[in-house]
């Protein structure tokens, strides 16, 4: 079921391309929320909006928010026309058409007829959002001048304007292009799915190394199969298929207090021997001590050397010092690079590798 609550617009807290983040008064008390300005239209200080709270009603954070389904409820909104026919929350009531670029209106239709492969092109694919800045800094340090495209899966949030990380990577020229698929949306490029992305990013985009992982948030259940990162290894085998090289970061972390995500989560784990059909290059930070030796042991434990490459990166003072060098607070879990170290070097270290190919 869904929870929702009237409440007015108090103040408008920020805005970006297709997002305003708003303070809404509900009874007597505040909270935020997000306006998607393109499937709700604008929305003002005064403004009554009906909110969707079921998240926040259960505590499962959503980064705090509630979401605006309508805005002064009974009033039309009539969206712009624009070309597509591709639809987005299909069959919700919030659907949309989008322009694909595989479909016949688009003038990029003939790119996919045409295809013939990636030419073993470098894909760095990861489980969490919070991969996608350091792997995009571990590339641009070591290689400024590479372009770089973030594909978005819809394993987590659908809209790519949700993500304050690709605002800042694109603000800062880090990322060249973005492409969203699937249910995901708000993309440079829409695509239907991860082979057409993948051709997206590289035929359009034209770009040297692409990015894939999910939006804002990841399903967990505590259980083997029961996680939305199991979406890798459908991705491995995708850019295989297509003839590009698979390059996975693992999860890795010391700081995680569950121990199935401790040293080598047990999601990598499970994508790599039992999900995934081929192979990837693996990116192991080769971290001082015993943490090494638990890698080392769970990737020998696990067999995983059998079915993939472990490509191990020692440079961990640069990939540390390439991290700091930006302006931007990395976060997982809500731990920073001060207590979760591990997990930001590893995605910067499959970064750097993805460069230097």
């Amino acid at each position: 079921m869904i929870s929702y609550a009237k409440g007015t617009v108090k103040s408008i807290l920020s805005a970006r391309k297709g997002v305003t983040e708003i303070e809404v008064e509900i009874g007597r008390e505040n909270f935020k929320a997000i306006n998607y300005d393109f499937l709700t239209g604008q929305v003002a200080v005064g403004d009554s909006v009906l909110l969707n709270t079921t998240a926040q009603d259960l505590k499962l954070g959503s980064g705090g928010y509630h979401f605006v389904v309508s805005v002064n409820c009974g009033e039309s909104f009539i969206a712009e026309n624009a070309p597509g026919h591709i639809m987005k929350l299909r069959y919700t009531p919030l659907q949309f058409a989008v322009l694909s670029a595989e479909e016949e209106d688009s003038p990029y239709h003939s790119i996919f007829n045409n295809f013939s492969g990636l030419g073993r092109k470098p894909v760095i694919i990861g489980e969490l959002h919070s991969m996608v800045a350091p792997a995009v800094f571990g590339v641009k340090r070591n290689r400024p001048k590479l372009k770089v495209s973030y594909i978005m899966t819809d394993g987590g949030a659908l809209p790519l304007s949700f993500s304050k990380t690709v605002k800042y990577l694109k603000e800062n020229n880090l990322i060249d292009g973005t492409v969203t698929y699937g249910q995901a949306f708000g993309g440079d490029i829409e695509a239907v799915n991860i082979y057409t992305a993948l051709i997206s990013a590289f035929e359009i985009l034209h770009s040297d190394v692409a990015v894939v992982a999910m939006g804002p948030g990841i399903t967990g259940t505590g259980t083997e199969y029961g996680f939305s990162g199991i979406e890798q290894g459908p991705i491995i085998d995708a850019v295989n298929n297509l003839g590009g090289l698979p390059i996975f970061i693992p999860r890795i972390s010391f700081a995680d207090k569950r121990k199935r995500h401790c040293g080598i989560s047990h999601h990598s784990i499970t994508v790599l021997n039992k999900v995934a059909m081929s192979s990837a290059n693996i990116v192991v930070p080769k971290f001082s001590g015993n943490k090494f030796d638990c890698i080392q042991k769970q990737i020998d434990e696990n067999t995983l050397n059998q079915k993939h490459k472990i490509i191990y990166v020692d440079e961990l003072e640069k990939l540390t010092q390439d991290l700091l060098s930006f302006d931007f607070k990395l976060s997982t879990m809500g731990r920073g690079i001060d207590k979760d170290a591990e997990f930001f070097i590893t995605a910067a270290a499959a970064g750097y590798y993805a460069s230097s190919i």
